[in-house]
């Protein structure tokens, strides 16, 4: 597990994070299942994190039920009829805690995997609006938290990074730098859906379950550089 140091650290990220992107609170829950290791990290008011725990929320919370068997996003405005989501988020509001939110899955190329969950208190519309704006940004960050947790595991570090070929680096280069798919076709003169094949294999070689996510991870393992 990680120790008292690195935990401030990683609360400070999710504070940074949540100042970046105009969000309220941030949470990460992940296993490690190379060496069984759990880790959990959140910027929550203490009160509320006994509470949680104390009322054993974490049986019914559909936020992390739910992201556990997707692989996109999870938006919480699709889990509001669901009892849980109600009995959770009725006593969270007693601690200031809004209902508009979402969670990212992340999987790692070991079979790690995690969740990583936002909320900001705002209407429905606005939430909408703010979700556009940041979710491609927050599964890049969401995907970088659970990285460096993992490599703290025992044995993860000594793993072998994923063999990416130089096509597919340079496909990730080019989207890390903002092109669409159709960009980096027209720039490396071939097809979309060469492009796409590469980012395919790129993103099963990482383990990642979305294209933002596997630039996160490439640029983490040092593959490609962030622009």
């Amino acid at each position: 597990m990680i120790g008292n140091n690195s935990e401030e650290s990683l609360q400070q990220i999710l504070d940074n994070i949540c100042a970046q992107f105009n969000l309220d609170y941030a949470a990460y829950a992940g296993v490690n299942t190379i060496d069984n290791s759990i880790h959990g990290v959140v910027n929550y008011p203490d009160a509320w994190k006994e509470h949680y725990v104390e009322q054993g929320f974490q049986d019914i919370d559909p936020t992390l039920a739910m992201a556990a068997k997707s692989v996109g996003v999870v938006d919480w405005t699709r889990l509001q009829k669901i009892n849980g989501f109600r009995k959770v988020f009725c006593d969270a509001s007693e601690f200031g805690i809004g209902s508009t939110g979402m969670t990212i899955p992340v999987r790692g190329p070991y079979g790690d995997r995690g969740m990583f969950s936002v909320v900001r208190s705002c209407s429905e519309a606005e939430w909408a609006s703010l979700r556009k704006e940041i979710a491609s940004g927050l599964q890049t960050h969401a995907t970088l938290f659970h990285d460096r947790l993992m490599r703290n595991g025992r044995t993860m570090s000594a793993m072998r990074q994923p063999a990416l070929s130089d096509r597919e680096k340079e496909i990730l280069q080019w989207i890390a730098a903002g092109k669409s798919q159709p960009d980096v076709g027209i720039i490396l003169n071939i097809s979309t859906r060469t492009v796409e094949v590469h980012l395919r294999s790129a993103r099963e070689k990482l383990g990642a379950l979305t294209t933002p996510q596997a630039v996160a991870r490439a640029i983490g393992m040092g593959m490609i550089y962030p622009i």
